[in-house]
């Protein structure tokens, strides 16, 4: 009886090891799998980001826009300076906007919406818009142009702004408030 017990004992415990291995080298697999992945994900990604810059590029040229472009790839210009503060963090940014596509369609603007008011760096618009805002002074007119990263992503907002738009903001920053 003892031998049956230890004979029971050792194919259980051969089973058991057995499985941690299989599960062990599943594991692995899986991880290799996920690598590879995100590998040709991040390919992909920079892929798409080149495509976008070129074709920004080439609207800048086309259009004789003097524009910078931040370390984020949000592209910017300041038309007209104006006299005010400096937009801060926290602050509630009042703009009179224009959005158009990169086509040069426009999609909307404060003059049917009325202007646009936000806490800036609270979300609720285009990651963009807050950083964008960020380098404005009151009564500033500027251009920022957003690829999709920065603006509606791969979705779009499903109504005028198709998905993984380019769009071009035109605002101009009327008032500051705390």
């Amino acid at each position: 009886m003892n031998f049956k017990y230890l004979a029971v004992t050792a194919l259980l415990l051969f089973a058991l090891a057995s499985c941690k291995n299989n599960y062990h080298e599943k594991q692995q697999a899986e991880q290799i799998m996920r690598k590879e992945y995100n590998k040709k994900l991040i390919e992909a990604n920079k892929g798409l980001v080149a495509r976008d810059s070129s074709r920004i590029v080439g609207v800048i040229r086309a259009n004789n826009w003097d524009m910078n472009v931040t370390g984020t790839g949000l592209w910017y210009e300041i038309i007209e300076k104006g006299r005010g503060q400096k937009a801060k963090l926290n602050q509630i940014a009042i703009l009179d906007y224009k959005v158009r596509l990169l086509s040069g369609e426009l999609a909307y603007t404060s003059d049917s919406t009325g202007p646009l008011k936000f806490k800036i760096s609270k979300g609720g618009v285009e990651r963009g818009l807050e950083e964008g805002v960020l380098l404005l002074h009151q009564g500033d007119s500027a251009r920022f142009i957003m690829p999709p990263y920065m603006a509606h992503h791969l979705l779009g907002d499903q109504k005028k702004i198709p998905p993984r738009s380019t769009i071009i903001y035109e605002v101009r920053l009327k008032s500051l408030k705390k």
